[in-house]
């Protein structure tokens, strides 16, 4: 289930405009989703304002037990910035510490620390950074890394960390292969894995998908990733009951 907190006009080539979504339809989307189908994991994408900050904390704070992911979208593939410079502060006070793990790329990492990146040895200070910014547990993407194999590098507040190396994938299809990385994460969290496993996991799809879309071409920029190219048959199942 989907709640939308933003509506963008965008395509293949680059983001046009972005209209804010009400606060009080966010939280009536929430609402509605909570009192039916309530799910299993939550995946946070781009938190446009203040207002939607606070509001999300708040609902988090209702559902503790619930796995949670962010991906601070901060910056889209074009360049164009996606947040309000007064959203940043912020988000690491109310959405860190109640999420289960943020998910910065590259260039979001650097904006939030505000400090350029391009190594191994960055991503890892980038981690480090954030959890003492209030974090739980960091994966920061290397995907805009130079050279063949790329980086992404996990760590948590105990200390425990990984780096998931991978050989860099030839295709024009890649947009929103950050996004599909943390909603994965997400659907693993779910499904009770726990976080390491999740993210390896993840990570396993990710390369799946990349590899199977090499070949469509869909507009004239980056194209998405073939999130089809694994299927499985719906399984019965029941929704969680959750009580705040």
């Amino acid at each position: 289930m989907t709640v939308l907190t933003a509506l963008t006009a965008q395509n293949t080539t680059g983001v046009r405009a972005i209209h804010p979504v009400p606060t009080q339809f966010i939280q009536e989307q929430l609402d509605a989703i909570m009192e039916d189908i309530p799910p299993r994991a939550i995946k946070i994408g781009m938190i446009n304002s203040p207002e939607v900050a606070h509001l999300l904390a708040v609902f988090l704070d209702k559902y503790p037990t619930i796995p949670a992911v962010f991906d601070p979208v901060m910056i889209a593939t074009s360049g164009a910035k996606l947040i309000q410079d007064t959203t940043v502060s912020l988000l690491k006070e109310t959405l860190f510490p109640r999420v289960d793990l943020i998910t910065p790329n590259l260039d979001e990492a650097a904006f939030l620390i505000n400090k350029n990146l391009n190594s191994l040895a960055d991503l890892r200070f980038a981690g480090e950074t954030l959890l003492n910014d209030g974090a739980k547990a960091v994966l920061v993407k290397g995907g805009h890394m130079e050279g063949e194999t790329l980086y992404d590098y996990l760590v948590d507040r105990t200390d425990r960390s990984e780096t998931f190396p991978g050989k860099r994938i030839d295709t024009p299809n890649m947009h929103g292969t950050g996004c599909s990385l943390s909603s994965a994460i997400a659907a693993y969290l779910g499904r009770g894995e726990g976080l390491f496993e999740a993210v390896a996991n993840a990570h396993r799809y990710i390369k799946g998908a990349l590899d199977a879309g090499k070949d469509v071409s869909i507009g004239a920029g980056p194209g998405p990733l073939n999130h089809f190219f694994q299927p499985e048959p719906l399984k019965k199942t029941t929704f969680l009951e959750v009580k705040p």
